[in-house]
């Protein structure tokens, strides 16, 4: 039987200084992932599944004059099935931020294929899903690729989101919409998984 005391203690987490970035923190495994992409080899749109790793640990508050940033840096790191001892086909590091005082989250993010990308919106401080939106060109959440890619993939839109499901399942989704020069069309490149925490951060493992 569940009290009111004990159903009051199990809802506070302390002072949640993270805002809404406070669940993630932590190590997280998922195994249903799809990712839906052009494969240049084959020539084709197809879906490959994957096994993925993300850890989210707490960074010390940035401060740009009036501004503090709290926030998390992030990897997440995917395998595609069958695949699992050998390289990862998908890599990236970065910062979530949160800004309490103009309440926004920002995702700052770069990938190993030469792409840097801030990306943002607007979020409050308990809500449990987070939508991270940028385009080329913008000045604040905007996109940086290589020329190469500028030239025959170019990133047109990218927008990402993360749902906090329970204390120990997250969700998120991402979407690069992408100029193929060869074949003369626009595309959706997706990814998409579900997370379980297996592991908590405190002191004592630090």
């Amino acid at each position: 039987m569940t009290t009111t005391a004990d159903a009051t203690v199990s809802e506070i987490r302390g002072p949640r200084k993270l805002g809404p970035l406070t669940p993630l923190v932590g190590e997280w495994e998922g195994d249903v992932g799809v990712d839906l992409s052009y494969h240049n080899d084959d020539d084709v749109t197809d879906r490959t599944s994957y096994f993925e790793k993300a850890s989210f640990a707490p960074i010390p508050i940035q401060e740009n004059g009036q501004q503090k940033l709290w926030g998390l840096k992030y990897s997440m790191t995917a395998w595609r099935h069958g695949e699992e001892a050998m390289d990862p086909f998908h890599d990236e590091f970065g910062f979530l931020l949160w800004d309490k005082a103009n309440g926004q989250v920002m995702r700052n993010v770069v990938f190993g294929r030469g792409i840097a990308i801030l990306a943002g919106s607007d979020a409050g401080s308990h809500d449990t899903q987070l939508h991270f939106n940028a385009t080329p060109g913008d000045p604040s959440y905007g996109i940086l690729q290589n020329k190469y890619l500028m030239e025959r993939a170019e990133i047109e839109d990218f927008t990402s989101s993360f749902t906090i499901i329970d204390d120990e399942t997250i969700s998120y989704t991402s979407d690069l919409v992408l100029r193929l020069a060869a074949a003369g069309v626009t595309m959706h490149h997706t990814d998409e998984n579900t997370l379980r925490r297996v592991k908590r951060f405190h002191p004592s493992q630090a």
